[in-house]
């Protein structure tokens, strides 16, 4: 078939089908015995409404919906005043777990807690400190993945995670157990707090990776048969510090 002719036959078909798809909806105006709408229809609310963007909850209230929202997702929270807290929790629920493989990311929130010094049993490994190493090998094999998180909703009982170059997201998605750091200044009211960031900073300046974690990782099949820990961590702990 010459080119010319083939491309004559594709019109003609491509004519057809809207002919059809015309009639087709032609047909069914009329069996509803009203006229076809042809014109698109008006939008005029775009995004969420005002009194929802209003919304918000005092500190503790955030800290209350929160701890409620995440636990009913099968996470622990737990409340600290200070890192001095922090250390302490880590430290315990990692001779708890018996961990012998610890995994952070290289920020200094996590630099000042000197786990190293308390935990010398484990060994505990930074985050892209060294170019020669596996690091998503590393991660897999981890028994606890530490993260500082970016951001926190309390009305979904979520924990955003950024990825970087020194907070890679192998560290949040691979060791079997996970403890994320909040700071109360991060833990937000809505979802769409933390969102309004990402479209303000613009599309040449998102990460790599957006991660949202509401509690521990789980997986059903098609009989509701769940299982935890399938895709990621099977324990999650979020410390609410400050």
């Amino acid at each position: 078939m010459a080119k010319d002719t083939h491309s004559e036959w594709l019109a003609q078909m491509d004519e057809a089908s809207k002919a059809k798809q015309q009639a087709f909806m032609e047909d069914i105006a009329r069996r509803l015995k009203r006229p076809r709408t042809t014109a698109p229809p008006a939008h005029p609310f775009r995004g969420a409404p005002e009194y929802w963007q209003e919304f918000q909850w005092s500190p503790e209230e955030r800290i209350e919906h929160f701890t409620a929202n995440f636990e009913a997702a099968g996470g622990i929270v737990a409340r600290l005043a200070d890192m001095d807290g922090v250390k302490a929790y880590i430290t315990g629920k990692a001779e708890e777990m018996l961990a012998r493989y610890i995994l952070r990311q290289n920020v200094p929130e996590l630099a000042v807690l000197r786990l190293e010094e308390e935990l010398a049993e484990a060994q505990i490994s930074v985050w892209n400190t060294d170019a020669e190493e596996a690091w998503k090998d590393r991660a897999a094999e981890a028994d606890i993945g530490i993260v500082v998180a970016d951001y926190a909703v309390a009305y979904t009982g979520s924990i955003t995670v950024l990825s970087a170059p020194e907070k890679g997201r192998s560290v949040s998605l691979l060791p079997t157990a996970l403890i994320a750091i909040i700071p109360l200044d991060r833990l937000k009211t809505r979802l769409g707090e933390v969102l309004v960031t990402f479209d303000e900073a613009g599309q040449g300046a998102l990460p790599a990776g957006i991660h949202f974690i509401s509690g521990p990782s789980r997986s059903a099949d098609i009989e509701n048969d769940l299982t935890i820990g399938v895709h990621g961590p099977g324990i999650v702990f979020a410390l609410l510090v400050g």
